[in-house]
């Protein structure tokens, strides 16, 4: 018998045949989510059959050298004219190689090279295995169609990969994987209906509630709308979080969608967002994936990651850079889940914050999955970007929300008032008159000096240089004075932007991007105990200083904002909105596409050597990497500092740490790091050394100009 695995107590064995039998079985269903069954059969049929060779039955018999089984199936594809099957078969260990070109010497990591590649005889298989036929796949290729086809073999790459998975862990667990499974979408939507059931009592349109619940039942109506792309415009205020929800679960039971997946920027977006849903619709039906998240037990750890390794649970709360980036990898742990994005309702929340210099391949990816994988995208904001150009005419989203001019005029809480350059002592001395004032500026270096100027009773410095747990603790406490009446000034970096429920009567806001600009206007009067016309977000610049540098993607939006502060009246009105992003769009040419992703794919639509590796490496939405730096004030903290030292590196102790780390950018590492100031605790996490380079009021301490927001 040829042996495919034997469980590690040596008592058990699973032949090849029963692996490709059981990995085509769930690979054909994979890829049955986007009418290609036949193709995920053949694949998990055939991915193994190198199997069959004498070198890796001495390996698994004898413990032999390490032999390549991947190439046998991919060769036996490619000399049929399989390309897509070959690339899937050929990487489904090592990840999708580049295509190469024909000159590529034997055994070279391209496809071209495998497929020249000497093997060791495995035509054993044909005693047991019959090569099947692959139809034409039932997809609508898009542009030059080479990106199309791409993406295919990425959806089925990730098809085959997950039933790989699933059927060597079925089998080396004996059926006992710990996967619990979730419940089925109508029981979901029927408790959101009933959490919500009084909200939509209130009809009155003069009543914030009565506003809130028409926007909602309006959601829950355009969920039985057919599927496409929609757009949900909703001012700050009007509960876009439910809203959007209803529409994803009754849009996927009307349509028999099998996920949920809420793509967000930030990563305390995520955590309020997924506490939400937790809340309404239970913790086993939600998966929060982002590399913050921890959880109480080791029981829930192990459940979770085994869901996060393949999004396989109804509602998937993910970042930007999670989402995108593993829709552009060759990695088998980072595509392995794409195959489950096919049939969802994925809700782009914050959809202004698409990367810039990535919205084409990204938009381009919406388009495919909307085109082809039975997905429904919805472009979720209080300030919509004018997307419109960058999808084809076929496929112009759909407005959810009812009266949009209307819902805007009655949920206006804030009057902008534009008041030119500020000195930064002029700035400070502003901010004196004021007990409760927000001001948010776009460099940390310039948040720390205007904090320093201010310092008093009830001042505050907010940062992403405070680690999360800090960061969190102190907003406890800037709400409880703003509640309570008290002196609370707080001067802060873009983080309170978004996802962080502040109530201020006065908001300061450095000229930055409209929507950014907008964003904090949402801070200010959100309760709207007050008239709009009393509550001011004042945007400023500030003087020039050699020592302040700002980062270089805020230039642009910067410079576009104050064009249309020129035009506009009122820069929060949605035709100002939409000229911003028109314009901002258009200044930026080439700038959309950064690393020239499209065209890699489409110009080798003929050839099919797609460059799957080459992207991969180029495809990253944070530019800049950061270290993540613990600190160790706290007892916890110190424990794991401790844990660490000794060995001890589980996930769950890993995510943990994140929230005691803050996380740095390489240069700013590089100048701690150079000064003896961390101590390695893995390659992932160091631990500063000395504890007063870490203020209670400032977080940690290090000469940065930096002012935008790290996303996970």
């Amino acid at each position: 018998m040829y042996k495919a695995h034997i469980s590690e107590d040596k008592t058990r064995s699973q032949s090849v045949v029963q692996h490709l039998q059981g990995t085509q079985k769930l690979a054909g269903e994979f890829a049955a989510a986007f009418d290609c069954r036949e193709w995920g059969d053949g694949c998990g049929l055939l991915h193994d059959i190198g199997k069959y060779s004498a070198s890796f039955k001495r390996r698994i018999d004898e413990g032999g050298p390490i032999t390549d089984h991947a190439t046998a199936g991919a060769k036996e594809l490619y000399n049929r004219g399989n390309v897509f099957g070959a690339y899937c078969i050929s990487g489904h260990h090592s990840g999708l190689l580049d295509g190469g070109t024909v000159g590529d010497s034997a055994g070279e990591a391209t496809l071209m090279g495998r497929m020249k590649k000497r093997l060791d005889d495995y035509s054993a298989f044909q005693h047991e295995v019959e090569i099947p036929a692959f139809p034409a796949p039932l997809l609508k290729p898009l542009g030059k169609g080479g990106f199309s086809a791409a993406f295919f073999v990425r959806m089925l790459f990730s098809s085959l990969v997950d039933a790989d998975y699933l059927d060597t862990e079925e089998f080396m667990k004996e059926g006992k994987t710990g996967r619990e499974p979730a419940e089925p979408m109508d029981i979901l939507l029927q408790r959101l209906k009933q959490y919500v059931a009084a909200w939509l009592e209130n009809t009155d349109l003069t009543t914030i509630n009565g506003r809130r619940s028409r926007i909602l039942q309006a959601c829950f109506d355009k969920g039985q709308a057919a599927q496409g792309l929609y757009q949900l415009t909703v001012p700050t205020g009007g509960g876009k979080t439910i809203s959007s929800l209803a529409f994803a679960l009754q849009h996927a039971i009307r349509h028999h969608l099998q996920h949920i997946i809420y793509v967000i920027p930030y990563t305390n977006i995520i955590e309020q967002t997924s506490q939400i849903f937790r809340h309404i619709l239970g913790d086993i039906n939600v998966l929060e994936d982002h590399c913050n998240v921890s959880y109480d037990s080791p029981e829930e750890l192990k459940i979770k990651q085994l869901a996060a390794e393949n999004w396989d649970c109804p509602v998937v709360v993910t970042t930007n850079v999670q989402f995108f980036e593993s829709l552009f990898s060759n990695r088998t742990s980072k595509c392995r889940k794409l195959h489950n994005i096919a049939k969802s309702v994925i809700i782009f929340d914050e959809a202004q914050m698409l990367p810039a210099s990535y919205l084409k391949p990204c938009t381009r990816v919406i388009t495919e999955l909307v085109t082809n994988y039975h997905c429904t995208a919805v472009l979720c904001t209080a300030t919509q970007p004018s997307l419109e150009a960058f999808f084809p005419q076929q496929l112009r989203p759909v407005e959810i929300c009812p009266d949009i001019q209307g819902q805007y005029a009655f949920f206006k809480r804030t009057a902008f008032q534009m008041i030119g350059e500020l000195t930064e002592e002029a700035l400070v001395e502003r901010l004196n008159t004021h007990g409760q004032i927000l001001c948010i500026l776009n460099s940390r270096k310039r948040v720390q000096s205007v904090y320093k100027a201010l310092k008093g009773d009830g001042t505050y410095h907010l940062s992403t240089f405070m680690y999360p747990i800090h960061r969190k603790n102190l907003l406890k406490k800037i709400k409880t004075c703003l509640e309570n009446g008290q002196n609370c000034r707080v001067i802060a970096t873009s983080l309170v932007e978004a996802g962080v429920d502040l109530d201020f009567k006065m908001v300061y806001r450095e000229l930055a991007g409209i929507d950014s600009v907008i964003q904090a206007g949402g801070r200010c009067n959100r309760e709207g105990k007050e008239k709009p016309e009393e509550s001011r977000t004042v945007v400023f610049t500030l003087e020039e200083s050699e020592d302040i540098h700002i980062p270089g993607q805020l230039k642009l939006p910067i410079t576009v904002a104050g064009q249309i502060a020129r035009k506009f009246e009122d820069i929060s009105s949605l035709e100002a909105i939409h000229e911003y992003f028109e314009r901002l769009y258009h200044f930026r040419g080439n700038g959309l596409d950064a690393q020239n992703i499209v065209d890699q794919f489409e110009q080798a639509s003929r050839s099919m050597l797609f460059p799957f590796a080459t992207v991969a490496e180029q495809f990253h939405l944070i530019e800049n990497e950061t270290k993540a730096i613990l600190i160790d004030k706290e007892m916890r903290a110190q424990e794991i500092v401790e844990s660490l030292r000794n060995g001890a590196h589980s996930l769950q102790l890993l995510r943990e740490a994140g929230q005691y780390c803050v996380n740095v950018y390489q240069n700013d590492f590089e100048n701690l790091n150079g000064a003896g100031l961390l101590e390695a605790l893995d390659e992932q996490i160091y631990v500063l050394r000395d504890r007063k380079l870490y203020s209670d009021e400032m977080g940690l301490l290090v000469n940065v100009s930096r002012g935008e927001a790290v996303f996970a």
